[in-house]
This record gives structure tokens, sequence and C-alpha cells, in this order.
């Protein structure tokens, strides 16, 4: 190798089934990697052509057509420089595999058909996909490089056989979401590949939201000691730059930049605005409206809706009951003046009445229950459902992981919404959650952080009547 050799990591964030939007993607960052890194080869993360994951689009017949048509555009177009990229191959229904292909000079230079298919949790791929057996090795540029595809990575033999077949370094292209301490443990993993195969091994993971999913990207290289040497940000995507060099002794080191890494609180955050900003995004929603209580978690909801699209897109609601305690329309209006959202107040007293005397001999001789109290949930329920159907605006709904996991929740009343941010997160979560977003702005007044919780839907009432502490729950 005359010179170094520099490969990037390309760490973006297509949308799944938009095939033409993400040729154009990647097309762009291939040519700012060669026009302004001076790059060889970008790397792409698993799956990049159709995004991740397609699911049952995998079974459309139409859809192989599309991808080809697709491969035949980055051959056609991708000029002065390598890609390696993730995409389905084969035929819809029978012979179909998870592959990379290294496109360079108008030809698909090798294809690698994944070994290791997930199916647990939140992966489903064989049902789509038939395993690969046999490994790739391709040299371009004068270094060898072995490819492998994400859940390779986590078990020995797949990196092996690359290593076995003369790789030099081995690249891994993922989609791998995002969850507390995932980082380390992937670092982790492939540091034990590393050391099995005495080879440096390029990591590199996809970024954005899908739906319920959250990928943070953390792209990541580690030396053939297993020792971390380059690191992308998390929640960020760009063109990542790794400089390979072949050291006298014949072996490839690679250098490149280490992004610090943040806590756990901070990565939940910035998963959760990434997450939700594309849910709204890809699916093409103009704005979000909130229905602001007063309490924590809508404050939160409402500073992560904030955070993902801007002010101008966002709207809150107070709809007061008269079990609605003065301090929380207070603390609601404050918040939202703090944040100059569109707010308003639409009380529901006249609409609750409405429904108790309509029901008032159905309900006559039975005592107040719950009953009544998810009347007022629904009531809300209602009225933000008929803004989100008149002005197009996606209600975020704003309950927990704590209150959904035992069910304290309305159906048809604060579970109405196309999207709960906080569905995953658990309610002293969101209170570290908040301490966080503040500590970087004073958005969240700090009487919505420190009173009791309280649903308002009974007089006197507070969460901890019905449940458990939250320490405990």
């Amino acid at each position: 190798m005359a010179h170094d050799f520099c490969l990037v990591m390309g760490q973006i964030n297509p949308v799944v089934g938009d095939i033409a939007g993400n040729v154009k993607k990647i097309i762009a960052a291939a040519n700012t990697a060669r026009d302004e890194l001076k790059a060889d080869l970008v790397v792409f993360p698993e799956l990049t052509l159709t995004g991740y994951p397609p699911e049952d689009l995998l079974l459309r017949p139409g859809l192989m057509t599309r991808v080809n048509q697709g491969l035949q555009a980055l051959k056609k177009q991708i000029k002065g420089i390598g890609i390696l990229i993730g995409h389905p191959d084969g035929l819809v229904r029978k012979d179909l595999y998870n592959a990379a292909s290294l496109i360079a000079d108008g030809q698909c230079l090798a294809t690698y058909f994944k070994h290791r298919l997930p199916n647990y949790s939140v992966f489903d791929e064989k049902r789509y996909f038939v395993e690969g057996s046999k490994s790739c090795v391709i040299e371009f540029k004068g270094i060898k490089f072995g490819i492998t595809i994400c859940e390779d990575i986590w078990f020995t033999e797949p990196a092996a056989h690359a290593a076995d077949a003369g790789a030099e370094i081995i690249l891994n292209l993922n989609a791998s979401p995002f969850k507390q301490g995932k980082w380390q443990s992937r670092e982790a993993e492939v540091k034990q590949r590393t050391l099995e195969t005495g080879l440096p091994i390029v990591y590199v993971n996809l970024v954005g939201g899908q739906d319920e999913l959250v990928f943070d990207g953390s792209s990541f290289a580690l030396s053939a000691e297993g020792l971390p040497v380059a690191r992308a940000p998390a929640f960020q995507q760009g063109l990542f730059p790794l400089t390979l060099t072949r050291q006298r002794t014949g072996q490839i080191t690679v250098d490149g930049e280490l992004a610090n890494k943040e806590g756990d609180v901070v990565m939940v955050y910035q998963a959760l605005v990434q997450g939700l900003r594309d849910y709204i995004e890809k699916n093409n929603f103009p704005s979000v409206v909130i229905g602001l209580s007063g309490g924590i978690d809508s404050a939160l909801t409402l500073a992560l809706a904030v955070d993902a699209i801007g002010v101008e897109r966002v709207k809150t609601v107070m709809m007061p009951s008269r079990y609605t305690a003065q301090m929380s329309l207070d603390d609601a209006e404050e918040m939202a003046a703090r944040l100059h959202v569109q707010h308003s107040v639409l009380a529901i007293e006249p609409v609750f009445n409405q429904f108790l005397d309509t029901l008032s001999d159905s309900f006559s001789g039975l005592p107040v229950d719950t009953a009544e109290e998810n009347i007022q949930a629904r009531c809300r329920g209602v009225l933000l459902m008929a803004i989100s159907n008149k002005t197009g605006a996606m209600v975020l709904s704003t309950g927990n992981k704590s209150e959904m996991a035992v069910g304290y929740s309305t159906l048809y009343g604060d579970m109405a919404g196309g999207y709960a941010p906080l569905k995953d997160v658990y309610k002293t979560l969101v209170y570290q959650l908040c301490h966080y977003r503040n500590s970087i702005s004073d958005i969240i007044p700090e009487r919505i952080i420190s009173r009791p919780p309280s649903a308002e839907l009974a007089p006197d009432q507070f969460d901890h009547d019905s449940l458990p502490a939250y320490k405990v729950l």
C-alpha cells in the first residue's frame, strides 16, 4: 500500500421502504466522503438500502425489483470511491439473504450473505431470510477486507472464518437498537473477536428511529489488541474517517477520533428525542398536540417534543376539571410560557357533567368510583383526538412505563395518541430525565418535579394511594 487508506464509517439514517431516497442519501454521503475526506471506501450500516427493519416489505414481490434498481443506480453513479452497502439479495419467499456488497467503478466486486440471523426480542429475521454459509474476503486497493453483518460478530465463527480466508481487517455492518449500556456490551463483544482473530474490526451502526425502535449509531473501531481507536458520537448522522496504515510488519492498523460517551441518562434523553423526531418526520406529521396537565410526565413529553421538532410545531392543551388544582393550571401555563409554545385551556367540566347527566339512570344507586374518573380521562382523549383530526397534529400520549405495566391508565383516555414517548421509561427515570433537561436550561418548573404525582381525577387523589412507591414498583 503506497499510501494510507481512508475508510469512512457512514453513520446515516435511512427511511424504511424509501429505496430511492436512501439511494440519494448513500450517493450524497459517498460523494462528500470522496471530495472532502479523500476517502477510498465508505462502509454503511446493515440493510441501508431498504432501511431497518423492513419487516413484511420483504414479502412483497416488487421489493426486489426496486432494490435491484437501487443497486444499479449506485453502480452507475458511485465514482472514484468504493462503498460497502447493506441490502436484501435473492428471491422473495424463497432464497432471500441479508447481504452486503462492495461496489466500486461501476461493478459489484463482492457480496456477503449474513450467517447468523437473530430471531428474538425485536428481531424476526428468520421469517424473511435464509442463512449464508460462506465467508467473504475482498482485496480492495491493497487491503484484504473480511465482511460480516451485525449478529455475526456476536459469535466466533464468522470472524474466524474471514481471518482464515486471509482477511487483514474485518468490517461489520450493523442495525443494533439502543438500550442502556448497549454500547459497552457491543465493544466488549467485538473485543473478544479481535483477540480471537488478531485483526482490527470496524463496527458501523445505523442511527435513527423506526417506529418503536431507535438506533444510536455509536460506530467504532477496535485495534487488533481490542483497544478502542475510534468512536463516532451517539445519535448523530455523519461521516467518520479512519486511517488504515500498513505497518512494516505487514499488519494493518487503524486510527481515528474517539468521541466522548455520555452517561446513561443523557443517552436515554437523546434516544427519546431521536425516536420521537423520526417517527414524526418519517410519517410526515406536520405537528403534535399534548395534553399538558401540570404533572411531570406531560412536562417531560413537552420538553422532548420541543427538542425534537421545534417550538413552532408543538401545541399544548390544559383540560381542567373540578378536581384540577390551581397549581396544576399555573404550572402548565408557566412551562408553556418558558418554552413559548402555543397553549390553550379547554375545561372539560361541561362535557363531564353532560356524561353524568346522560348516565344518571344507569349509575343510579351505585357509588362513585373509577367509572367517573375514567370519564374525565376519556373527555380529554376525545378533545385531543378532535384537535388532531381537524389540524393533522399527532397526539402524544404521556403515560410512562410504570403506569403502563400495572394498568394505571385509561383506555381511550390518557392512552389516546399516535405515539407515547415515555412508553419505555419508568417513573423513577422520568425524574432523572427532567433534572437532566433542566441542567441544560430551566424549562420545567421545580414544583412540577417536586410535588407528589396525582391523576387529579378525584378529591385529594395521589398516585401512592393506588400504587406502591415508584421506586418499589
